[in-house]
């Protein structure tokens, strides 16, 4: 059997790896050349902690609750960069409707997932960790196992991994179907495999669906045997109560959970301060950016259709917007280069 969720914890998966040690000076040089690229730099550094570790690390040694907006492209997740949330929510139902222009019914795979995974965690790979959806893992126990390899390299904090059938829905609908638990274990177990073969404290947090097919105490059951074989997280979608949301923290305690909260979804409007009393660990905000933002697009396409202007608000500016995207980075790296491009600025 895999190392249990509370081994995983406490070891945090993989040992701390060593400074890194930089020479100053190639080993056949003399005393007075010196490689650039390497002047000035001190004789070790430490390696920057991954976003997996710092998840894990806010997890299981702070009792504070996580909470991430959901974000699904380049500028909804600098805003939320800007505003300082500690972590981010890479949604799936948001990345396929704006990268695919889809609904969320399985048409995003792994590398469309992937792909605008690696472009948010990497916006600020010393920033808040990302977590991201990684639906049924695409697949079998192989392509699972693959999902998380990939993610890793991504620079993914955690993911997680539910137990729809491979033809899914988005989990605030009506329809869902789940695999057995059987299969399910095998996806977790896989997973869980390969997050050990890569070392990393990359945190595995298992969803089920199983809700509306099979009823409350199926959850629990499939949780338990989730975080038997080793994940780190659970989450039960699509609760039908407040009560019954705060009956699962109990009844999985101390195992942390995460609430997916979906305002006008299948479960109730839960708040940040109701889940951090009910004693969620991660909350995550799936339609927080992608739900306004179609309102704002439709409601400045109108007025540009019926008016002829868009409206835009005097004190957003093109350069405000780039500034928001990283802006002054980027004329930084320019100007210490000893590029001229910005001297006249922008």
């Amino acid at each position: 059997m895999a190392k249990s969720w509370e081994a995983t914890a406490i070891a945090a998966s993989v040992p701390r790896r060593n400074p890194v040690v930089l020479e100053t000076t190639h080993p056949e040089a003399n005393s007075s050349t010196k490689w650039l690229r390497l002047n000035n730099s001190s004789a070790t550094t430490d390696e920057p902690s991954s976003g997996a570790t710092k998840l894990r690390r806010m997890l299981f040694e702070t009792n504070e609750l996580i909470v991430c907006p959901g974000v699904y492209d380049g500028l909804s997740a600098r805003t939320a960069l800007e505003l300082g949330f500690s972590g981010l929510y890479m949604t799936g139902a948001g990345t396929t409707a704006s990268r695919l222009g889809q609904p969320d019914l399985a048409i995003a795979q792994l590398h469309e997932m992937r792909e605008n995974a690696e472009m948010i965690a990497n916006l600020d790979p010393f920033g808040p960790p990302l977590i991201a959806d990684m639906d049924t893992g695409y697949g079998g126990p192989i392509m699972a196992a693959r999902t998380v390899e990939q993610y890793i390299r991504a620079g993914v904090a955690g993911a997680h991994l539910e137990d729809q059938v491979l033809q899914k829905r988005c989990g605030h609908l009506s329809g869902k179907k789940v695999v057995s638990q059987e299969e399910y274990n095998a996806r977790i177990r896989a997973a869980h495999a390969a997050r050990v073969r890569m070392r990393s404290d990359f945190v595995l947090i298992a969803r089920t669906d199983a809700l509306q097919q099979y009823g409350y105490d199926e959850c629990i059951a499939r949780m338990k045997m989730a975080r038997d074989e080793g994940a780190d997280v659970g989450l039960i979608e699509g609760f039908t109560s407040k009560e019954q949301a705060a009956q699962a923290v109990k009844d999985l305690a101390p195992w942390p959970l995460l609430l997916n909260a979906v305002e006008n979804g299948k479960s109730p409007t839960i708040t940040v301060d109701e889940a951090r009393a009910m004693g969620f660990r991660i909350m995550i905000f799936s339609f927080a950016t992608l739900a306004p933002a179609y309102l704002a697009i439709k409601e400045t396409l109108m007025r540009l259709k019926t008016q002829g202007v868009v409206g835009t608000p005097k004190n957003v500016t093109p350069v405000t917007l780039f500034e928001v995207c990283g802006l002054k980075h980027s004329m930084a790296v320019d100007m210490n280069a000893g590029g001229a491009s910005f001297k006249e600025g922008v």
